[in-house]
């Protein structure tokens, strides 16, 4: 990201940047700031020209907006229950020229039709809140509490709604904490084949924090383990395939395992 100018709207914002300037980003000044996650997401997402995506909780519109910036022939449809944070999401459509392409749409992630049509997309991605409810304390901020904080809906409702969601052989992305990747498998693999898992590493030696998984309906193949990806070199700095990525490239991990 860039160094961020304030603005002040119904909530206070900064104007930054993604993906190298590619991108401009209006984001809450008290509430969920993107990070490297939803880039990351957006970076290895399986995502081809003609498909139409859905970001499940889409926030401000991080993880949508850089994947137009990667892919830009996609439709993606964005699902997100603060207004606010909707209402940012069509500013950062707009302010991107990308609201023939980018539509965010104020609702909750387990709602069922017709706020979106079942089986009606090929790929969906989704970065969930991370913090369990009873192991976490809530931040002041209500938009920082609903971004980082399951509340009401766990992680199985986010996994069954990208069933409901994608096409027969659809493709579901997710990013979530590696401390918590028992929690994904579990609703996945009952929903879900192909299952493909893709760790973070901090530095070279560290454990994982963070996993990308990718899963496809209606497929039986076994689940794989790449050798995943580091973010930084033992000097601070991003390695090649995580500075690349963060300026718009696509991102591979290492080989299965």
């Amino acid at each position: 990201m860039s160094s961020s100018t304030r603005i002040d709207l119904p909530v206070a914002v900064t104007e930054d940047s993604l993906l190298g300037g590619r991108v401009r980003f209006l984001q809450p000044v008290n509430g969920y700031r993107a990070a490297v996650d939803p880039v990351l997401l957006a970076a290895s997402a399986p995502a081809q020209d003609g498909d139409r995506v859905l970001d499940l909780g889409c926030g401000a519109g991080a993880i949508s907006l850089c994947l137009l910036a990667r892919v830009p022939g996609l439709t993606v449809t964005g699902i997100e229950q603060a207004p606010e944070m909707r209402d940012l999401a069509e500013r950062n459509a707009a302010l991107n020229c990308v609201t023939d392409r980018f539509a965010p749409h104020l609702g909750r992630v387990e709602a069922r039709p017709p706020l979106f049509e079942e089986g009606a997309f090929d790929l969906v991605l989704a970065n969930p809140p991370y913090l369990e409810t009873d192991r976490a304390d809530l931040p002041e901020s209500a938009l920082k509490a609903a971004a980082h904080v399951e509340g009401e809906v766990p992680l199985a409702e986010w996994v069954e709604a990208a069933y409901r969601a994608l096409r027969h052989k659809g493709r579901l992305a997710m990013v979530h904490r590696a401390d918590r990747l028992a929690d994904m498998l579990e609703p996945i693999q009952k929903r879900f084949g192909g299952l493909q898992i893709h760790p973070v590493y901090p530095k070279v030696g560290r454990d994982a924090k963070r996993v990308i998984v990718m899963a496809r309906k209606g497929v039986r193949t076994p689940l794989s383990l790449s050798s995943g990806v580091v973010l930084h070199n033992m000097d601070g700095s991003y390695t090649p395939p995580i500075a690349a990525a963060l300026d718009g490239s696509a991102l591979a991990f290492g080989a299965p395992l």
